[in-house]
């Protein structure tokens, strides 16, 4: 967050705005009582809230502003501007909200408007909701219930021993050493027994009665429930080659994975990435920063290239150049103490193996259950699954889009709004589930970002440059724009997000030619 001395524009409180000069839908950055603050008009109404976003603190004055909302530009988080609340992820808090005073044709920032009274929500059908995984969308899943008002009984049930973290964070900055451990959790112990949430961790659900309406865990404990949500996530693929099971064969998936890696990385010289996937190319970049020699391992011709296609190539000269070594085309054969032997009978030196081959959903007790599975949890347009008052978010939903079509995403924003819409209609509120798929992958100094879905295209446009690091990238299936990926162009990711909701081919096409 910003300092006083990165505060910028007029003195709101003193000096004040001319009116006439406040555009529509266009923030105004000043600053009041020794803080950032936006100024937005939409008609006849002007709003004044925080300059940065309560995520990782993006510059609000450089989003998009979308009805009642202003995006932020880094991570797509969006925030009300009546009233500062954040009402999608990743952000989970609020920002200032400030009055607003109109005198002599300027416009004047006040004191901060007090936060709205929280609702309380009391259904005679919902004692208890249970929520089976701690991750992206089932940690969004009970804050959005109390949020909503929920005041009965919650339950949130997590594999992992430690409270919900930022996950994205444990391949980035804190892999790399660059962001402090207190940046990790999503919130704290506190703050759930705050919010009456009966947490529980390091312990998993084993099966499912839809007809008692109970869950099973590991710790022995069986939960009823009038509402459940399955939020279980999924696991890393694991190899399965002589030596695979040896102490220095990691995987990154919690924060305990995370902290492994990084006391393995503390006296080694030496590692092997095994997939170029964007979490092995991350942790690739991330050992690079502790000074690690890093060799790459996987079969396709090039990184990422079934999912970014040329823009691969691209991704891997930015590794080379920090001094990466990519074996494209190659499988690992064998593990050894000291090296990984591939399948051209090459040996790699090294110290340690990360895998990051890809995920499965957690979903064996779920079908177990009756509940249909089919390459995820099937559920409707509103994520509830055929079995009644059980829902499904994040990794293991494949949920109806409502063009006839199923889609699963293994995205992180993604999750957590789901978990939101989940909880919405957990309470009723009968919601579809909308949202344009959105993921940021950050290599080095580089961030790409990623609206849309194509899992199968035929033409890849580039408008800007690549070598220059200012590009918009289209991905085309039959003409039409099925996902765009921007890179150092943070505001034109979130029109491609707004024109893809609004389904406006003429904003998206516009993108590439503007």
């Amino acid at each position: 967050m910003s300092g006083k001395a990165d505060l910028k524009g007029a003195d709101l409180e003193k000096d004040g705005l001319a009116e006439a000069a406040l555009s529509e839908d266009t923030p105004v950055e000043g600053h009041a009582a020794g803080e950032g603050v936006i100024v937005v008009r939409r008609g006849a109404d002007i709003f004044a809230i925080g300059a940065h976003c309560s995520h990782y603190g993006g510059p609000l004055a450089e989003g998009v502003v979308t009805g009642d909302s202003i995006r932020c530009p880094w991570h797509h988080a969006r925030f009300d501007l009546g009233s500062g609340q954040a009402v999608a992820a990743p952000a989970l808090s609020p920002v200032a909200c400030w009055k607003v005073e109109r005198r002599a044709g300027r416009v004047f920032v006040g004191g901060k408007v007090d936060a709205p009274t929280k609702k309380r929500l009391a259904l005679a059908a919902l004692r208890r909701v249970v929520v089976v995984g701690a991750g992206a969308a089932g940690a969004c899943a009970v804050e959005s219930l109390r949020t909503e008002g929920y005041d009965g009984e919650l339950a949130l049930i997590g594999r992992d021993d430690s409270v919900p973290v930022d996950r994205p964070n444990l391949s980035k900055d804190y892999l790399a050493g660059t962001a402090p451990e207190e940046w990790i959790p999503l919130r704290s112990k506190e703050f759930y027994a705050e919010q009456r949430v009966d947490l529980e961790l390091g312990v998993a659900a084993s099966a499912i009665d839809t007809r008692a309406k109970t869950v099973a865990l590991s710790s022995g404990r069986t939960l009823a429930y009038d509402a459940l949500l399955l939020a279980t996530g999924a696991d890393p693929v694991r190899l399965s080659i002589p030596g695979a099971d040896r102490d220095n064969v990691m995987y990154l998936r919690s924060l305990r994975d995370s902290r492994a890696i990084i006391a393995r990385a503390t006296n080694a010289r030496r590692a092997v990435v095994v997939g170029a996937s964007f979490i092995g190319l991350e942790v690739a970049a991330s050992l690079c920063a502790r000074g690690l020699e890093v060799d790459v391992v996987a079969p396709e011709a090039e990184p990422l290239g079934t999912v970014l296609g040329e823009v691969g190539a691209f991704v891997r000269t930015l590794h080379e150049s920090k001094g990466v070594r990519f074996h494209l085309g190659r499988k690992p054969a064998a593990v050894g103490a000291e090296n990984v032997a591939l399948d051209d009978g090459s040996k790699l030196e090294c110290d340690f193996v990360v895998v990051g081959v890809g995920v499965r959903p957690v979903v064996d007790f779920v079908r177990a259950a009756g509940i249909t599975v089919d390459r995820g949890v099937l559920t409707d347009e509103y994520l509830e699954t055929d079995a009644r008052s059980v829902f499904a978010a994040g990794d293991i939903a494949r949920y109806a889009t409502g063009d006839g079509k199923r889609r699963r995403v293994e995205h992180w924003v993604h999750a957590q709004r789901q978990g939101q819409v989940a909880a919405q209609n957990i309470l009723g509120r009968r919601r579809k589930f909308s949202y344009v798929p959105f993921f940021w992958s950050v290599h080095y100094d580089v961030t790409i970002n990623y609206v849309g879905y194509a899992e199968k295209w035929d033409r890849v446009q580039i408008a800007g440059s690549l070598k220059n690091r200012d590009a918009v990238i289209a991905y085309r299936e039959m003409g039409a724009i099925r996902a765009i990926a921007t890179i150092g162009r943070d505001r034109a990711s979130l029109i491609a997000e707004e024109a893809m909701e609004k389904d406006d081919s003429r904003a998206l096409e516009a993108l590439l030619t503007g």
